[in-house]
């Protein structure tokens, strides 16, 4: 029989010489004992098996793989020679468009005058805003007016029941009556009273009482007429005029209601619109150069625009300028004064309002197209005898429309690129074309201004010419359009010089055209030089001769292919 108290190891799925001892509850003596492990047998080394021979389909494989790796070789191979074809092909056809001449359209600078002005913004604000009320109770009889009418001051408006009022200015002047026989009986008394008194037939206390019975009724007379005056007062109340000139509202009251001095409603609002004011806000700093002219005795010009800045709505004057700065905004209100003849200002009106504080006189001008923006800074291009440009750095001064002053950098008589920039470089070589814009005419910006207000909008009467040169194969375009009276570029041009996307300089030539689109094979127009039909394709724009060009290209990449 074993011995209860041997030594037993539980059994177990992991085996090993690290493992604990365990508990193990004994069925037959209910105890619990402890066990002590086992050793683990040593582990035998097996030699590895010998690795099986290759499979025939493992070896087709990699010949699969290595077939593949060929092919896609040689296509990026063929890629990477396409593409150095490509930009040789672009290079050269860059390279004969670059060596021509740019061409350019210019402008001479020319001395001038130059306003100088500030932008603001402002609100249309009446002179006289009346609110017409009934200074008596009574019933509205009647309405004078239509609504949005243009009325005098004095003119009817309405009319109030008068008939109370008629029956109390007739009972206050038969008062007035009954008192006034009363003072004469009172005198008639001191009369015979003073003569009593002389033969001293009666006491001195009666006569001053009839004194001051007759002093008394003289006093209740002055009371029976102020009451006479009052009805008289209330009837012409009755009839309500107009306290100003202006514009009628909309009716605030109907006729046949009754009306009350008490109310805050009031039976029409009559506005003032001739003249007309404008209240704007200009900045602390600029407060300086307009006070100077004011104390000088100039009067101020002020042109008012509408919302968009393109239609001139009326000129008028300075008048007043506020006597605080609003600490908030840095600003300072001030107000100008509009004839307002054809009531193109309207009450709470958004305005842009373009104060004159001085002109700039016999000053070098330059178009706003010229002027460019770059690494030098502000910059012009100008046209040097042997025909390369010069980028020249400039310092603006102020501008207007389509001019811009300039007081350090350029002389009178300097001609400076206005179209075409974009595409030049410090001494590039230059071919001024046949149509520049000309000399520049700080006048101009005046006669702009009276275009503006024939037409009522900037750039309505703009217009626009192409030429093309059939022996060059070089297509020229100038073109001209208004702009905004705030000072900013031309339309098509912009502070820098550089056109609109999509639109051509004067004399340039055409940019290339997107990759795979149906023109970029075609020739270029300018510069390129090009034989038989292929150049009179490119230069007249011919659907056929396009057509013919683009196989002649095909069937060359193919050979090449």
């Amino acid at each position: 029989m074993d011995d209860p108290h041997r030594r037993f190891t539980p059994p177990s799925d992991d085996s090993g010489p690290g493992r604990d001892l365990s508990r193990e509850y004994d069925r037959d003596y209910g105890d619990v004992r402890l066990y002590e492990p086992e050793l683990p047998l040593p582990a035998v080394e097996r030699p590895p098996p010998p690795s099986p021979p290759l499979a025939p389909s493992r070896r087709r494989s990699w010949l699969g793989r290595i077939i593949m790796l060929a092919i896609v070789l040689l296509i990026v191979a063929g890629i990477i020679g396409w593409v150095k074809w490509k930009g040789a092909h672009q290079t050269a056809s860059g390279g004969r468009f670059q060596s021509a001449s740019q061409p350019v359209g210019t402008a001479k600078v020319a001395k001038g005058d130059m306003p100088v002005t500030l932008s603001a913004l402002g609100t249309v604000t009446p002179l006289a805003t009346v609110t017409v009320q009934s200074q008596i109770n009574g019933q509205l009889l009647e309405v004078g007016y239509k609504e949005g009418q243009m009325v005098q001051k004095g003119d009817f408006l309405a009319q109030i029941d008068p008939r109370p009022y008629q029956v109390a200015l007739e009972q206050a002047q038969a008062q007035l009556a009954k008192d006034q026989a009363a003072l004469r009986n009172a005198q008639v008394d001191l009369d015979r009273y003073r003569k009593l008194v002389a033969e001293n037939s009666i006491a001195r206390q009666t006569l001053d009482t009839q004194v001051a019975t007759v002093q008394q009724d003289a006093a209740v007379l002055q009371a029976d007429q102020a009451q006479i005056d009052t009805q008289k007062l209330n009837l012409v109340y009755c009839h309500i005029t107009a306290p100003v000139s202006g514009r009628i509202g909309l009716r605030l009251v109907d006729p046949g209601n009754y009306v009350q001095a008490s109310s805050t409603t009031g039976l029409v609002v009559i506005t003032q619109l001739q003249p007309i004011s404008v209240i704007f806000t200009v900045p602390e700093d600029s407060l300086n150069q307009v006070l100077d002219q004011m104390h000088a005795g100039k009067t101020l010009q002020v042109t008012a625009f509408d919302r968009t800045g393109a239609k001139k709505l009326d000129n008028g004057h300075l008048e007043t300028v506020d006597n605080q700065i609003d600490t908030t905004t840095g600003t300072v209100k001030l107000r100008a004064i509009f004839d307002n003849p054809g009531e193109a200002l309207f009450p709470n009106q958004f305005v842009n309002i373009q104060l004159l504080i001085t002109t700039l006189e016999n000053v070098p001008v330059v178009p706003v197209a010229a002027v460019q923006r770059g690494a030098p800074g502000t910059f012009v291009y100008i046209v040097k005898p042997d025909s390369t440009v010069k980028a020249q750095p400039v310092t603006l001064g102020p501008s207007d429309q389509q001019n811009v002053s300039v007081t350090k950098g350029v002389q009178d008589g300097d001609q400076v690129v206005t179209d075409g920039a974009d595409r030049l470089k410090d001494g590039g070589k230059v071919r001024v074309t046949d149509n520049p814009t000309g000399q520049a005419n700080p006048g101009q910006a005046a006669a702009s201004q009276s275009q503006l207000d024939q037409s009522g909008s900037p750039g309505e009467a703009a217009s626009g010419k192409a030429a093309v040169d059939q022996a060059g194969g070089s297509t020229s375009s100038a073109t001209s359009s208004g702009s905004p009276p705030n000072g900013a570029p031309p339309s098509g041009a912009t502070s820098s010089g550089a056109l609109p996307s999509g639109a051509l300089p004067s004399g340039a030539p055409p940019s290339a055209p997107p990759p795979g689109s149906d023109q970029q094979n075609a020739a270029p127009q300018n510069g390129a030089q090009s034989s038989g039909q292929d150049n009179a394709d490119a230069a007249t724009g011919d659907a056929s001769g396009k057509g013919h060009h683009r196989r002649r290209q095909n069937q060359q990449q193919g050979g090449s292919q």
